[in-house]
């Protein structure tokens, strides 16, 4: 599987260079920019799959390059975090409708921001077609179904959804901010409760079966996804 490429745009090197310390470390294929014009030059010549943009550069803002991106239809689709001391809401709201897929305010922890990295890359990244089986569980992308010991269960698109993320991400426990980002996405503005209204409804889809025990509560943590047991 090719590693994921990520650019930084940072005006200033030692934040920039522990974010790359990070994230090469994490995996990931890192490049870096200190200015609008180099990472423009960086995106044309080796394109990333996320760019990890400042507010404030020298030459230009972070949002003004993200905006020229999501303008152009080459780069419409290049995810975008943009990372900034602005912890307004105005900035927040100025951000996420200026194209950026995510708004990260400094400080922040490396935990953190590659959270938000993995959670916008989930989002932006097209689902494959390849059958997911977790136990007794066949999920079928390609024509949205899902059986358990080879018979079909009639679910909701919420709960595909939801159950599609738990089976790609097994046996790791999530918030349920984190399956807010990846299920509703981030710029979906709703409870955290609804997380669970839409997790007991798959669970009763999936008690039908005897498999509801698949999805566990972490009490103070969050869901786990586990088929090693039903």
């Amino acid at each position: 599987m090719a590693q994921v490429k990520v650019l930084i745009v940072e005006d200033e090197a030692p934040v920039r260079q522990m974010i790359a310390f990070n994230l090469g470390r994490a995996g990931f294929v890192v490049d870096e920019a200190a200015d609008c014009a180099t990472a423009r030059a960086r995106i044309a010549d080796n394109r990333p799959d996320l760019v990890l943009v400042d507010w404030m550069l020298p030459d230009a803002t972070g949002l003004e390059l993200t905006r020229s991106l999501k303008r152009d239809p080459g780069y419409k689709d290049l995810a975008i975090i943009m990372l900034t001391a602005r912890a307004e809401e105005q900035s927040k709201v100025l951000g996420l409708e200026g194209g950026a897929d995510d708004y990260v305010t400094k400080p922040f922890s490396a935990r953190e921001l590659l959270a938000r990295i993995n959670a916008v890359l989930r989002r932006t990244t097209p689902d494959t077609d390849e059958p997911v089986v977790a136990g007794r569980i066949e999920l079928r992308p390609e024509e949205h179904r899902v059986s358990v010991d080879g018979e079909e269960l009639p679910i909701g698109s919420t709960e595909y959804r939801l159950l599609k993320f738990f089976m790609q991400n097994s046996e790791r426990v999530y918030s349920r901010e984190q399956i807010l980002d990846a299920v509703w996405g981030r710029n979906v503005y709703i409870e955290d409760r609804t997380v669970d209204v839409h997790v007991q409804r798959l669970r009763k889809t999936l008690s039908s079966h005897g498999v509801d025990s698949y999805i566990q509560t972490v009490r103070g943590a969050g869901y786990r996804f586990s088929a090693g047991k039903s």
